[in-house]
């Protein structure tokens, strides 16, 4: 009996081991091929490297962020930078065949979408604010928000079973103020991984060397190497960590853990997915750690 008592307890540890040790599935949607790896890299790499499976997906294909460039060609580039990204931070990336710039909250793109959580049974979903400078990233937030409650309902997009639980929907950071500020909910320490983050965006070379430089008026030299390259991306877009997700690494990590970190990302729960405990955040994030 005492033997008997054993196995079944044995039996009962390994397969609590078992079910915590099932991977989260996370994913990520922006409006453009880059959009992912520039809010979420980071978080993204800390996923993938604890074994947790992480798709990004493009809604738009990114035809028209060029000033030289632009179509089909540069469709086929963007895809192709964003399948190096994956490569380099462990994940899988969709990118749709929706025009860049002109992009609408339709029914049809609203149940793509509801397909492709479904198809990832996704854990975590984490896109865009609709409030947004560009058009294509308000619509890919509006169109992330009016699925959160339908990847459930059977009768939508029916082709496609259901999710039996609503996953957990967060916003990516962005320092819009009107109509609402960004509250950073969850706060990421992404220091140990920033290097992953850098190598993702690097991979976009038609956007961080070529259209973001260009659109934004910087005159500058563009550095030739490909390391001072990465550093120049690092230097120029994350000098430091704003107040507020200082406080929010606080909440999350411990004083020491929160005052050595150097990079961050934020994200800010969406109130149409479920709302999640402290406890459950920890465990849908579980690099959120206090040591």
């Amino acid at each position: 009996m005492k033997h008997l008592i054993c196995t079944l307890f044995l039996s009962l540890c390994l397969y609590t081991v078992h079910a915590q040790d099932n991977p989260l599935r996370i994913v990520m949607i922006g409006a453009h091929p880059d959009d992912c790896d520039i809010k979420s890299g980071g978080t993204a790499a800390l996923f993938a490297q604890m074994g947790h499976a992480v798709k990004f997906i493009s809604v738009t294909n990114g035809d028209a962020g060029h000033m030289e460039q632009g179509g089909g060609a540069l469709a086929k580039r963007r895809r192709a930078e964003a399948a190096e990204a994956a490569r380099r931070l462990g994940i899988t990336y969709d990118v749709m065949d929706n025009h860049d710039g002109e992009l609408e909250p339709t029914l049809n793109i609203r149940l793509a979408l509801i397909r492709k959580i479904r198809e990832w049974k996704a854990d975590i979903v984490i896109s865009h604010r609709p409030v947004d400078y560009h058009p294509d990233h308000r619509y890919t937030g509006i169109l992330v928000q009016d699925a959160a409650f339908m990847v459930m309902v059977p009768n939508i997009a029916p082709d496609t079973p259901p999710l039996t639980k609503n996953p957990v929907f967060l916003y990516f950071q962005d320092h819009f103020t009107k109509p609402s500020i960004f509250q950073p909910d969850v706060c990421i320490d992404i220091t140990a991984v920033i290097d992953k983050k850098i190598d993702a965006l690097d991979a976009h070379e038609s956007q961080f060397y070529e259209w973001l430089p260009w659109v934004s008026g910087y005159k500058g030299a563009i550095p030739a190497g490909k390391q001072e390259r990465k550093e120049w991306i690092k230097t120029t877009r994350w000098p430091s960590i704003p107040p507020a997700l200082k406080t929010g690494l606080e909440k999350w990590y411990s004083p020491a853990q929160a005052g050595a970190a150097k990079y961050a990302e934020a994200f800010e729960l969406c109130e149409y997915g479920a709302r999640p405990t402290e406890e459950e955040i920890r465990r849908l994030f579980p690099m959120l750690k206090k040591q």
